[in-house]
């Protein structure tokens, strides 16, 4: 089957989504290696691209949607392995392998978590075939396509969404020197093979063999020409592309210990872990929305200090409370993360009437079950102070801990506000 381009194989230069906004110093270290890798003096950085196929259809998972397109915490599973992917600002292109009657379905993903540098192409029959179609929208020969074909490409898995750039780079860089690389992984049972009668004809010492994992990488001319030489029962059914490698190119890949998180959701029950999984990511990660002043308050000083910069400096005014909450809405940072903001508000009792100061934050209450809706928790915190030093920090420790608590039990990221009054 002819593949379909689609997206006009587009390459913006900014990079995708990023929860924490790493891709600077991150992406200075990942260039460096990859310039390094394998590279004569002055010669440029390698281009790199990858290759998603995402056109199964999910028959173990037992469900009617295909397992890529499931959603965990109400966003596809396919987006958050995009997401991983953008965050390796080098790659150039990724090329998302679909199946035709999903075509519409994922370039409306990618248009709702704004994912970046995505082209999509029509799936084959099978997951070589697909991989293949793939490879050639990456092919110097494609009329038409703006993509280009790149030095070393990448073949992941769509359903594999829990992988760092440190085993891409991994790879890649292995890729450049051997001509193919792939993530293994120890064995958890012992492979044993059946007779033609069910009976055990023999088992494979264990230690000795690994489980092929992904990500897998390869010059792109290598995995290229293995694919165009490749039998009909190979692409049919064959599975592992570092075999195509060594069958029809001669090359030896060389093989990659990954991590634990690299494996494959698969079944049912692999949603609810990978929930769990996203949560507890979620909840390690703080997005920060910064307005500094260069004439703070004192008491703003100490609270950065306390909270180590966790939270953002704001007026004494609950239209800013509003201000930031429509920033958020216009953004759509709640579609793409589960989003805490919690309103701290210092109150000195000697100077300030209690009652009024609580009359002004009854309406964060009400505001609050309105942003609820739209997946923003809005918390108002209190803290009484008085302009003894000493009582002053207990304050700040105490509302410290409070804000830890709501981060921890909501497993979310943190926009936090102070309101100095």
């Amino acid at each position: 089957m002819e593949q379909g381009l689609r997206g006009g194989g587009s390459r913006p230069a900014e990079p995708g989504p990023c929860l924490s906004s790493q891709c600077g110093a991150d992406q200075a270290a990942s260039v460096s290696l990859l310039s390094a890798a394998g590279a004569e003096p002055g010669s440029r950085t390698l281009a790199v691209a990858a290759v998603l196929p995402a056109g199964g259809c999910g028959e173990r998972m037992g469900v009617p949607t295909p397992k890529q397109f499931c959603p965990v915490l109400e966003r596809p599973l396919i987006s958050y392995t995009l997401q991983a992917m953008e965050r390796a600002c080098w790659i150039k292109d990724i090329i998302v392998v679909v199946t035709g009657e999903n075509m519409e379905a994922m370039e409306n993903i990618i248009k709702k978590y704004k994912h970046k540098r995505i082209s999509l192409v029509e799936a084959g029959v099978t997951r070589h075939r697909s991989i293949f179609n793939g490879l050639k929208a990456l092919a110097d020969n494609q009329p038409n396509s703006r993509l280009s074909k790149p030095e070393v490409v990448i073949i992941h898995d769509a359903v594999r969404p829990f992988f760092e750039e440190d085993i891409l780079l991994k790879v890649v860089t292995a890729a450049k020197e051997h001509g193919a690389a792939g993530a293994v992984r120890p064995l958890v049972s012992t492979v044993i093979s059946p007779s033609a009668d069910g009976c055990l004809d023999h088992s494979l010492e264990r230690a000795r063999h690994r489980a092929s994992e992904m990500p897998q990488a390869f010059l792109f001319d290598v995995i290229y020409e293995a694919y165009q030489q490749c039998s009909d029962y190979d692409l049919e059914f064959g599975t592992e592309c570092l075999q195509l490698a060594l069958k029809y190119c001669h090359i030896k890949a060389k093989l990659v210990e990954g991590s634990p998180d690299l494996w494959k959701v698969t079944y049912k029950r692999d949603l609810y872990a990978a929930e769990s999984i996203i949560k507890e990511r979620i909840s390690q990660e703080i997005c920060i929305v910064m307005d500094t002043k260069e004439n703070k308050e004192h008491i703003s000083h100490l609270l950065e200090e306390v909270l180590k910069t966790e939270l953002n400096v704001k007026e004494p005014d609950f239209q800013e409370t509003q201000k930031l909450m429509s920033m958020l809405e216009e953004s759509n940072f709640s579609i793409l993360y589960s989003i805490v903001v919690v309103s701290v508000h210092f109150l000195d009792f000697k100077f300030a009437s209690p009652s009024q100061k609580m009359e002004s934050l009854m309406c964060i209450r009400e505001f609050a079950k309105k942003m609820k809706k739209r997946k923003v928790l809005l918390y108002g915190l209190i803290i009484n102070y008085s302009q003894d030093e000493q009582k002053l920090q207990e304050s700040l420790r105490q509302g410290a801990i409070i804000i830890a608590a709501l981060i921890k039990e909501r497993n979310s990221a943190l926009i936090g506000q102070l309101l100095v009054a």
